[in-house]
Protein backbone atom coordinates (compact mmCIF):
# COMPACT_ATOMS: atom_id res chain seq x y z
CA UNK A 1 0.00 0.00 0.00
CA UNK A 2 1.24 3.85 -0.51
CA UNK A 3 2.90 5.50 2.11
CA UNK A 4 1.62 9.10 3.32
CA UNK A 5 4.75 10.44 1.53
CA UNK A 6 3.57 8.27 -1.83
CA UNK A 7 0.39 9.88 -1.65
CA UNK A 8 1.69 13.61 -1.68
CA UNK A 9 3.97 13.16 -4.15
CA UNK A 10 1.34 11.67 -6.33
CA UNK A 11 -0.83 14.49 -5.61
CA UNK A 12 1.44 16.56 -6.61
CA UNK A 13 2.03 15.11 -10.06
CA UNK A 14 -1.52 14.86 -11.02
CA UNK A 15 -2.25 18.20 -9.69
CA UNK A 16 -4.98 17.03 -6.65
CA UNK A 17 -5.57 14.68 -4.04
CA UNK A 18 -8.56 12.85 -5.99
CA UNK A 19 -6.47 11.08 -8.56
CA UNK A 20 -4.14 10.33 -5.88
CA UNK A 21 -7.01 8.67 -3.50
CA UNK A 22 -8.04 6.51 -6.99
CA UNK A 23 -4.33 5.34 -7.42
CA UNK A 24 -3.87 4.18 -3.64
CA UNK A 25 -7.16 2.59 -3.38
CA UNK A 26 -6.70 0.35 -6.65
CA UNK A 27 -3.29 -0.68 -4.98
CA UNK A 28 -4.93 -1.47 -1.89
CA UNK A 29 -7.82 -3.57 -3.52
CA UNK A 30 -4.63 -5.58 -5.10
CA UNK A 31 -2.89 -6.02 -2.20
CA UNK A 32 -2.25 -9.20 -0.58
CA UNK A 33 -3.29 -8.29 3.11
CA UNK A 34 -7.05 -6.96 1.21
CA UNK A 35 -7.31 -10.52 -0.47
CA UNK A 36 -6.66 -12.00 2.86
CA UNK A 37 -8.83 -9.65 4.60
CA UNK A 38 -11.68 -10.40 1.87
CA UNK A 39 -11.48 -14.01 2.57
CA UNK A 40 -11.11 -13.94 6.00
CA UNK A 41 -14.74 -12.20 6.02
CA UNK A 42 -16.45 -14.81 4.08
CA UNK A 43 -14.54 -17.69 6.39
CA UNK A 44 -16.31 -15.29 9.64
CA UNK A 45 -19.72 -15.67 7.42
CA UNK A 46 -19.82 -18.92 7.38
CA UNK A 47 -18.67 -19.11 3.86
CA UNK A 48 -15.51 -20.77 2.43
CA UNK A 49 -14.35 -19.52 -0.65
CA UNK A 50 -12.04 -22.38 -1.04
CA UNK A 51 -14.55 -25.21 -1.85
CA UNK A 52 -17.05 -22.57 -3.74
CA UNK A 53 -14.71 -22.67 -6.22
CA UNK A 54 -14.23 -26.32 -6.06
CA UNK A 55 -15.84 -28.53 -9.27
CA UNK A 56 -15.70 -32.13 -9.91
CA UNK A 57 -14.46 -32.49 -13.08
CA UNK A 58 -14.48 -35.63 -15.61
CA UNK A 59 -12.20 -35.84 -18.76
CA UNK A 60 -13.19 -36.82 -22.51
CA UNK A 61 -11.63 -39.14 -24.32
CA UNK A 62 -9.72 -36.13 -26.18
CA UNK A 63 -8.87 -35.27 -22.42
CA UNK A 64 -10.58 -32.43 -22.24
CA UNK A 65 -11.71 -31.26 -18.68
CA UNK A 66 -15.38 -30.77 -18.37
CA UNK A 67 -17.68 -30.02 -15.33
CA UNK A 68 -19.02 -33.57 -13.81
CA UNK A 69 -22.76 -32.23 -13.61
CA UNK A 70 -23.64 -36.15 -12.65
CA UNK A 71 -22.24 -36.71 -9.53
CA UNK A 72 -23.21 -34.96 -6.09
CA UNK A 73 -20.90 -31.70 -5.20
CA UNK A 74 -22.27 -30.74 -2.42
CA UNK A 75 -20.03 -27.85 -0.93
CA UNK A 76 -20.19 -27.50 3.42
CA UNK A 77 -18.10 -25.36 4.89
CA UNK A 78 -17.92 -25.39 8.58
CA UNK A 79 -18.63 -22.63 11.38
CA UNK A 80 -15.29 -23.62 13.22
CA UNK A 81 -13.34 -19.79 12.14
CA UNK A 82 -16.81 -17.78 13.57
CA UNK A 83 -16.84 -20.24 16.37
CA UNK A 84 -12.94 -19.23 17.43
CA UNK A 85 -12.91 -15.54 16.41
CA UNK A 86 -16.17 -15.04 18.08
CA UNK A 87 -14.78 -17.12 21.50
CA UNK A 88 -11.65 -15.03 21.44
CA UNK A 89 -13.42 -11.61 21.49
CA UNK A 90 -16.67 -12.75 23.69
CA UNK A 91 -14.18 -13.97 26.17
CA UNK A 92 -12.14 -10.92 26.68
CA UNK A 93 -15.18 -8.26 25.73
CA UNK A 94 -18.39 -10.12 26.37
CA UNK A 95 -18.17 -7.88 29.70
CA UNK A 96 -17.62 -4.78 28.29
CA UNK A 97 -14.82 -2.48 29.04
CA UNK A 98 -14.84 -1.50 32.68
CA UNK A 99 -13.70 1.92 34.25
CA UNK A 100 -13.68 3.28 37.39
CA UNK A 101 -15.71 5.77 37.66
CA UNK A 102 -18.79 7.00 35.51
CA UNK A 103 -17.48 9.88 33.77
CA UNK A 104 -15.84 7.66 30.85
CA UNK A 105 -19.01 6.38 30.49
CA UNK A 106 -20.71 9.52 29.54
CA UNK A 107 -18.20 10.63 27.47
CA UNK A 108 -18.15 7.46 25.29
CA UNK A 109 -21.62 6.68 25.46
CA UNK A 110 -23.63 3.30 25.16
CA UNK A 111 -22.46 1.39 22.29
CA UNK A 112 -18.93 2.20 22.84
CA UNK A 113 -18.66 -1.80 23.99
CA UNK A 114 -20.50 -3.05 20.50
CA UNK A 115 -18.07 -0.70 18.52
CA UNK A 116 -14.78 -2.01 20.57
CA UNK A 117 -15.97 -5.60 19.52
CA UNK A 118 -16.46 -5.05 16.09
CA UNK A 119 -13.34 -3.12 15.72
CA UNK A 120 -11.99 -6.15 17.35
CA UNK A 121 -13.69 -8.76 14.97
CA UNK A 122 -12.52 -6.91 12.19
CA UNK A 123 -8.99 -6.84 13.61
CA UNK A 124 -8.46 -10.78 13.95
CA UNK A 125 -9.54 -10.77 10.25
CA UNK A 126 -7.94 -8.58 8.94
CA UNK A 127 -4.74 -7.94 10.73
CA UNK A 128 -5.61 -4.46 11.43
CA UNK A 129 -8.91 -2.17 11.75
CA UNK A 130 -9.66 1.55 12.74
CA UNK A 131 -11.53 3.31 14.86
CA UNK A 132 -12.65 6.54 14.32
CA UNK A 133 -13.44 9.15 17.41
CA UNK A 134 -16.22 11.12 15.49
CA UNK A 135 -16.18 14.40 18.11
CA UNK A 136 -19.01 11.70 20.75
CA UNK A 137 -18.69 8.06 19.66
CA UNK A 138 -16.78 5.88 18.21
CA UNK A 139 -17.09 4.47 14.82
CA UNK A 140 -15.28 1.64 13.30
CA UNK A 141 -13.61 1.33 10.08
CA UNK A 142 -12.81 -2.61 8.57
CA UNK A 143 -9.99 -2.86 6.23
CA UNK A 144 -11.70 -4.62 3.68
CA UNK A 145 -15.97 -3.99 4.30
CA UNK A 146 -18.29 -6.84 3.29
CA UNK A 147 -21.66 -4.74 4.07
CA UNK A 148 -19.84 -1.19 4.47
CA UNK A 149 -16.94 1.08 3.48
CA UNK A 150 -13.25 -0.59 3.04
CA UNK A 151 -10.75 1.95 4.28
CA UNK A 152 -7.34 2.06 2.80
CA UNK A 153 -4.72 3.22 5.76
CA UNK A 154 -1.58 6.20 4.89
CA UNK A 155 1.41 5.46 6.15
CA UNK A 156 4.15 7.21 7.01
CA UNK A 157 7.34 5.89 6.06
CA UNK A 158 9.26 7.88 8.92
CA UNK A 159 7.89 6.65 11.77
CA UNK A 160 5.23 3.95 10.68
CA UNK A 161 2.07 6.28 12.59
CA UNK A 162 -1.07 6.31 10.91
CA UNK A 163 -0.79 9.92 9.01
CA UNK A 164 -4.20 9.64 6.60
CA UNK A 165 -6.55 7.12 5.62
CA UNK A 166 -9.48 7.08 2.39
CA UNK A 167 -12.63 5.40 3.06
CA UNK A 168 -13.94 4.04 -0.46
CA UNK A 169 -16.97 2.05 -1.44
CA UNK A 170 -19.48 1.26 -4.78
CA UNK A 171 -22.71 0.10 -4.04
CA UNK A 172 -22.53 -1.96 -6.88
CA UNK A 173 -21.50 -2.77 -10.73
CA UNK A 174 -22.03 0.13 -12.55
CA UNK A 175 -22.23 2.31 -9.44
CA UNK A 176 -19.93 5.22 -8.87
CA UNK A 177 -16.90 4.91 -6.69
CA UNK A 178 -17.00 7.26 -3.73
CA UNK A 179 -14.08 8.24 -1.53
CA UNK A 180 -13.33 10.01 1.36
CA UNK A 181 -9.98 11.22 2.54
CA UNK A 182 -9.21 11.37 6.12
CA UNK A 183 -6.76 13.71 7.50
CA UNK A 184 -5.85 15.37 10.45
CA UNK A 185 -7.26 18.67 9.10
CA UNK A 186 -10.82 17.14 7.86
CA UNK A 187 -12.30 14.89 5.52
CA UNK A 188 -12.75 16.01 1.43
CA UNK A 189 -15.01 13.66 -0.53
CA UNK A 190 -14.74 12.40 -3.87
CA UNK A 191 -16.17 10.40 -6.65
CA UNK A 192 -15.58 8.62 -9.60
CA UNK A 193 -18.72 8.59 -11.96
CA UNK A 194 -18.84 5.04 -13.86
CA UNK A 195 -18.71 5.81 -17.83
CA UNK A 196 -19.43 3.38 -19.65
CA UNK A 197 -16.89 1.11 -21.04
CA UNK A 198 -14.79 2.16 -18.23
CA UNK A 199 -12.70 -0.32 -15.89
CA UNK A 200 -13.60 0.02 -12.03
CA UNK A 201 -10.73 2.46 -11.51
CA UNK A 202 -10.84 4.59 -14.87
CA UNK A 203 -12.45 7.99 -15.68
CA UNK A 204 -12.07 11.36 -14.13
CA UNK A 205 -11.94 11.93 -9.97
CA UNK A 206 -13.65 14.84 -8.86
CA UNK A 207 -14.33 16.83 -5.50
CA UNK A 208 -17.69 16.87 -4.12
CA UNK A 209 -16.73 19.76 -2.35
CA UNK A 210 -13.86 21.75 -0.26
CA UNK A 211 -11.84 20.28 2.69
CA UNK A 212 -14.90 19.46 5.75
CA UNK A 213 -13.39 20.35 9.40
CA UNK A 214 -14.44 17.10 11.89
CA UNK A 215 -17.31 17.15 14.03
CA UNK A 216 -16.75 19.64 17.15
CA UNK A 217 -14.80 21.92 15.49
CA UNK A 218 -11.77 20.20 14.62
CA UNK A 219 -9.81 17.06 15.31
CA UNK A 220 -8.29 17.06 19.09
CA UNK A 221 -4.42 18.58 19.42
CA UNK A 222 -5.08 18.76 15.52
CA UNK A 223 -4.14 15.08 15.16
CA UNK A 224 -5.57 12.77 12.95
CA UNK A 225 -8.75 11.39 14.89
CA UNK A 226 -8.10 7.27 13.74
CA UNK A 227 -6.61 5.06 15.58
CA UNK A 228 -5.15 1.25 13.97
CA UNK A 229 -6.31 -1.51 15.95
CA UNK A 230 -3.57 -4.36 14.97
CA UNK A 231 -3.88 -7.69 16.11
CA UNK A 232 -0.99 -10.18 17.50
CA UNK A 233 1.73 -9.66 15.20
CA UNK A 234 -0.11 -7.76 12.90
CA UNK A 235 -1.74 -10.47 10.69
CA UNK A 236 -5.09 -12.49 9.91
CA UNK A 237 -6.26 -15.06 12.25
CA UNK A 238 -6.56 -17.17 8.67
CA UNK A 239 -2.91 -17.01 7.94
CA UNK A 240 -1.71 -20.03 8.33
CA UNK A 241 -5.10 -21.73 9.57
CA UNK A 242 -6.65 -21.85 6.32
CA UNK A 243 -4.81 -25.10 4.95
CA UNK A 244 -6.56 -27.11 8.02
CA UNK A 245 -9.88 -25.70 7.89
CA UNK A 246 -10.05 -26.16 3.89
CA UNK A 247 -9.32 -29.69 4.27
CA UNK A 248 -11.96 -30.37 7.13
CA UNK A 249 -14.36 -28.75 4.63
CA UNK A 250 -13.17 -30.39 1.70
CA UNK A 251 -13.19 -34.24 3.81
CA UNK A 252 -16.61 -33.62 5.17
CA UNK A 253 -17.95 -32.60 1.91
CA UNK A 254 -16.53 -35.72 0.23
CA UNK A 255 -17.95 -37.59 2.69
CA UNK A 256 -21.51 -36.38 1.90
CA UNK A 257 -20.89 -36.40 -1.57
CA UNK A 258 -19.87 -40.38 -1.30
CA UNK A 259 -22.45 -41.15 0.56
CA UNK A 260 -25.55 -38.97 -1.68
CA UNK A 261 -23.49 -41.00 -4.38
CA UNK A 262 -25.24 -44.11 -3.45
CA UNK A 263 -21.60 -45.89 -1.98
CA UNK A 264 -19.42 -45.20 -5.45
CA UNK A 265 -21.80 -47.00 -7.62
CA UNK A 266 -19.81 -48.58 -10.79
CA UNK A 267 -21.30 -50.47 -14.12
CA UNK A 268 -19.75 -53.91 -15.52
CA UNK A 269 -21.19 -54.01 -18.91
CA UNK A 270 -20.79 -57.50 -19.82
CA UNK A 271 -20.88 -58.91 -23.86
CA UNK A 272 -21.33 -55.29 -25.15
CA UNK A 273 -17.78 -55.42 -27.08
CA UNK A 274 -19.39 -53.30 -30.06
CA UNK A 275 -19.43 -49.85 -27.58
CA UNK A 276 -16.78 -47.36 -27.34
CA UNK A 277 -16.54 -44.84 -24.91
CA UNK A 278 -18.55 -42.19 -26.08
CA UNK A 279 -21.29 -45.34 -26.42
CA UNK A 280 -20.64 -46.16 -22.63
CA UNK A 281 -21.39 -42.66 -21.45
CA UNK A 282 -24.54 -41.65 -23.61
CA UNK A 283 -25.36 -45.26 -22.37
CA UNK A 284 -24.55 -44.72 -18.37
CA UNK A 285 -26.21 -40.91 -19.41
CA UNK A 286 -29.53 -42.45 -20.18
CA UNK A 287 -29.34 -44.91 -16.90
CA UNK A 288 -28.97 -42.29 -14.62
CA UNK A 289 -31.62 -40.34 -16.30
CA UNK A 290 -34.11 -42.80 -16.45
CA UNK A 291 -33.26 -45.71 -13.98
CA UNK A 292 -33.89 -47.79 -16.93
CA UNK A 293 -31.88 -50.29 -19.01
CA UNK A 294 -32.36 -52.83 -21.56
CA UNK A 295 -29.76 -55.39 -21.86
CA UNK A 296 -30.81 -57.79 -25.06
CA UNK A 297 -28.94 -59.04 -27.71
CA UNK A 298 -27.90 -62.63 -29.34
CA UNK A 299 -24.98 -63.48 -27.36
CA UNK A 300 -27.11 -62.05 -23.82
CA UNK A 301 -25.48 -58.90 -23.17
CA UNK A 302 -26.62 -57.65 -19.46
CA UNK A 303 -25.45 -55.09 -16.81
CA UNK A 304 -24.35 -55.16 -13.49
CA UNK A 305 -24.19 -52.59 -10.46
CA UNK A 306 -21.47 -53.02 -8.51
CA UNK A 307 -20.54 -50.71 -4.94
CA UNK A 308 -17.46 -49.90 -3.61
CA UNK A 309 -18.33 -48.69 0.75
CA UNK A 310 -17.69 -45.66 1.33
CA UNK A 311 -14.84 -45.25 4.06
CA UNK A 312 -16.45 -43.48 7.00
CA UNK A 313 -14.66 -44.63 9.84
CA UNK A 314 -11.54 -43.92 8.38
CA UNK A 315 -12.97 -40.70 7.33
CA UNK A 316 -14.35 -39.74 10.71
CA UNK A 317 -10.87 -40.26 12.33
CA UNK A 318 -9.77 -37.84 9.79
CA UNK A 319 -12.24 -35.24 10.79
CA UNK A 320 -12.40 -36.00 14.35
CA UNK A 321 -8.21 -35.49 14.38
CA UNK A 322 -8.42 -32.34 12.23
CA UNK A 323 -11.37 -30.68 14.64
CA UNK A 324 -8.61 -31.27 17.56
CA UNK A 325 -5.92 -29.56 15.01
CA UNK A 326 -7.88 -26.55 14.54
CA UNK A 327 -8.73 -26.35 18.20
CA UNK A 328 -4.80 -26.62 18.76
CA UNK A 329 -3.95 -24.23 16.24
CA UNK A 330 -6.58 -21.48 17.64
CA UNK A 331 -5.79 -21.77 20.93
CA UNK A 332 -9.25 -22.04 21.35
CA UNK A 333 -11.36 -23.63 24.54
CA UNK A 334 -13.18 -27.11 23.56
CA UNK A 335 -15.95 -27.29 26.10
CA UNK A 336 -16.52 -31.00 24.89
CA UNK A 337 -13.31 -31.50 27.33
CA UNK A 338 -14.91 -30.21 30.16
CA UNK A 339 -18.76 -31.15 29.98
CA UNK A 340 -18.56 -34.61 31.47
CA UNK A 341 -19.29 -35.17 34.80
CA UNK A 342 -18.88 -32.23 37.33
CA UNK A 343 -15.00 -30.80 36.78
CA UNK A 344 -13.15 -29.43 39.36
CA UNK A 345 -11.82 -25.72 39.24
CA UNK A 346 -8.65 -27.08 38.90
CA UNK A 347 -10.12 -28.93 35.41
CA UNK A 348 -11.57 -26.08 34.50
CA UNK A 349 -8.21 -23.43 34.77
CA UNK A 350 -6.64 -26.05 32.93
CA UNK A 351 -8.66 -26.00 29.89
CA UNK A 352 -8.64 -22.45 29.82
CA UNK A 353 -5.31 -22.28 29.53
CA UNK A 354 -4.40 -21.74 26.03
CA UNK A 355 -7.45 -19.36 25.86
CA UNK A 356 -5.83 -17.42 28.97
CA UNK A 357 -2.40 -17.66 26.75
CA UNK A 358 -4.05 -16.20 23.79
CA UNK A 359 -6.32 -13.72 25.33
CA UNK A 360 -3.29 -12.09 27.33
CA UNK A 361 -1.10 -10.88 24.04
CA UNK A 362 -4.92 -9.83 22.33
CA UNK A 363 -5.51 -7.79 25.35
CA UNK A 364 -2.02 -6.04 24.88
CA UNK A 365 -2.98 -5.27 21.51
CA UNK A 366 -6.87 -4.12 22.63
CA UNK A 367 -5.36 -1.71 25.17
CA UNK A 368 -3.04 -0.02 23.16
CA UNK A 369 -6.05 0.81 20.82
CA UNK A 370 -8.17 2.13 23.70
CA UNK A 371 -5.23 4.43 24.67
CA UNK A 372 -5.37 6.52 21.56
CA UNK A 373 -9.19 6.29 21.44
CA UNK A 374 -9.27 7.36 25.62
CA UNK A 375 -7.08 10.21 24.74
CA UNK A 376 -8.87 11.92 21.65
CA UNK A 377 -12.16 11.43 23.64
CA UNK A 378 -10.53 13.25 26.78
CA UNK A 379 -11.11 10.42 29.24
CA UNK A 380 -8.13 9.86 31.50
CA UNK A 381 -9.50 7.03 33.70
CA UNK A 382 -7.53 3.40 32.86
CA UNK A 383 -9.64 0.65 31.24
CA UNK A 384 -9.91 -3.25 32.68
CA UNK A 385 -11.73 -6.11 31.41
CA UNK A 386 -13.76 -9.17 33.07
CA UNK A 387 -13.42 -12.30 31.06
CA UNK A 388 -16.41 -14.78 30.56
CA UNK A 389 -15.45 -17.70 32.46
CA UNK A 390 -17.29 -21.20 32.88
CA UNK A 391 -16.42 -22.53 36.59
CA UNK A 392 -17.73 -24.59 38.82
CA UNK A 393 -20.46 -22.39 41.13
CA UNK A 394 -20.47 -24.60 44.03
CA UNK A 395 -16.60 -24.71 44.47
CA UNK A 396 -16.44 -20.42 43.32
CA UNK A 397 -19.16 -20.03 46.61
CA UNK A 398 -17.60 -22.21 48.77
CA UNK A 399 -14.27 -20.87 48.26
CA UNK A 400 -15.48 -17.42 48.65
CA UNK A 401 -17.45 -17.62 51.66
CA UNK A 402 -14.29 -19.06 53.14
CA UNK A 403 -12.32 -15.93 52.42
CA UNK A 404 -15.13 -13.92 53.41
CA UNK A 405 -13.76 -13.56 57.27
CA UNK A 406 -10.69 -11.78 55.36
CA UNK A 407 -12.85 -9.35 52.94
CA UNK A 408 -14.99 -6.44 53.56
CA UNK A 409 -18.94 -6.91 53.06
CA UNK A 410 -19.13 -5.29 49.82
CA UNK A 411 -16.47 -7.17 47.81
CA UNK A 412 -17.83 -10.72 49.43
CA UNK A 413 -21.21 -9.49 48.08
CA UNK A 414 -19.84 -8.09 44.64
CA UNK A 415 -18.40 -11.82 44.16
CA UNK A 416 -21.49 -13.87 45.11
CA UNK A 417 -22.92 -11.88 42.53
CA UNK A 418 -20.29 -12.70 40.27
CA UNK A 419 -20.31 -16.08 40.95
CA UNK A 420 -24.30 -16.41 40.85
CA UNK A 421 -24.39 -14.53 36.97
CA UNK A 422 -26.25 -11.72 38.89
CA UNK A 423 -23.43 -9.04 37.43
CA UNK A 424 -26.37 -6.94 35.80
CA UNK A 425 -27.53 -6.78 39.47
CA UNK A 426 -25.22 -6.08 41.28
CA UNK A 427 -24.65 -2.40 41.92
CA UNK A 428 -28.67 -2.81 43.14
CA UNK A 429 -27.98 -5.73 45.48
CA UNK A 430 -24.59 -3.56 46.96
CA UNK A 431 -27.31 -0.42 47.52
CA UNK A 432 -29.69 -2.61 49.31
CA UNK A 433 -26.80 -4.22 51.35
CA UNK A 434 -25.80 -0.93 52.22
CA UNK A 435 -28.68 0.22 53.44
Amino acid sequence: MKSWQDFLAAAKRSGGRGRSCLEAVKEAAASEIYRTAKDAEAYYRHENPTIARTQRMIYTMLGEAMPDIWRPNHKIPSRYYHYFITQEVQYLLGNGVSFPGTEAREKLGRGFDRQVQKAAVYALNAGVSFGFWNADRLEVFPLCGVDEPSFCPLWDEEDGSLRAGIRFWRLGEGRPLRMTLFEAEGTTDFILPKEEGAGPFEGEVRAMGPRKPYSGGGSPGGRLPIVPFFNTNRQSELTGARAALDAYDLLLSGLVNNTDEGNLVYWVLKNCNAMDEEDDAAFLAGLRRTRVVHADGDEGASVEAHTVEVPVDASEAALTRLRAQLFDDFMALDVKNIAGGTPTATQIAAAYEPLNAKTDAFEYCVLEFLEGILSLAGVKDPPSFRRSVIANAGEQIANILAAAPYLDGETVTEQLCVALGLTDRAGEILEKVRS
